[in-house]
């Protein structure tokens, strides 16, 4: 089968802030230590990739690149679409939306990370089938470990379960709950609420995770 690559950016390969951001994280922002809501910040750690041409009609594959189950292989500046069974396939997608990050929905909360993909308008293009509107995958890796899940130190999004320590000047970053990450967990995310006043009387921090429970209250380890 041919393959077809990938392209962009990726998110959420690395430990994230103690609140949901809608784009790839930078290292200023984040919750602030007193219980008070961290504004949401965007930045610039992603790493760009130049996208490769999509063949027109490749074989084993459906319209849309890098669509919902369909498998990427892992790259540093790229990645490829390959089949699921195939040696080389890393991860599933599974939930694909075009436009940004931060105009279109959300990932699902266990995603590993996210796959930005570059728009691509073929000038041979006769019927479409080599265009690829700009968008982004949510994907889940096929294989532990899976930072997304929680407590697991990573994902693009902080989910009920997840573990955060102070950065410095009033910020938390998200870390491994197991103590296995580079840092040692401080607080726990024990439950999301709609409202502050909803979280339990042991609640010492407040994190943003955004959702219809946008407050994520978290205890002291």
């Amino acid at each position: 089968m041919r393959e077809r690559s990938s392209v962009g950016v990726v998110c959420g390969l690395v430990a994230l802030f103690g609140m949901l951001l809608t784009g790839c994280q930078s290292p200023s922002g984040g919750v602030a230590e007193d219980g008070r809501l961290g504004d949401p910040a965007t930045g610039g750690t992603a790493r760009t990739a130049t996208a490769s041409p999509v063949p027109t009609r490749p074989s084993g594959y459906g319209a849309v690149f890098l669509a919902v189950g369909e498998c990427s292989s892992f790259g540093t500046t790229s990645f490829t679409e390959v089949p699921c069974a195939g040696e080389r396939a890393a991860a599933r997608v599974v939930a694909r939306h075009d436009g940004t990050v931060r105009d279109g929905p959300r990932c699902p909360a266990t995603t590993d990370f996210v796959l930005h993909i570059s728009e691509q308008r073929p000038a041979s293009d006769e019927d479409g089938d080599g265009a690829v509107p700009q968008g982004y995958a949510c994907m889940r890796n096929l294989q532990p470990p899976h930072p997304g899940d929680p407590g697991g130190g990573g994902g693009p999004r902080t989910i009920v379960g997840d573990c955060v320590y102070g950065s410095g000047d009033g910020q938390v970053r998200e870390t491994a709950c197991d103590g296995e990450g580079e840092r040692k967990p401080q607080y726990k995310v024990v439950r999301a609420v709609t409202d502050r006043a909803d979280c339990p009387g042991p609640t010492a921090l407040y994190v943003r995770l955004g959702g219809k429970r946008p407050v994520g209250c978290a205890r002291p380890l």
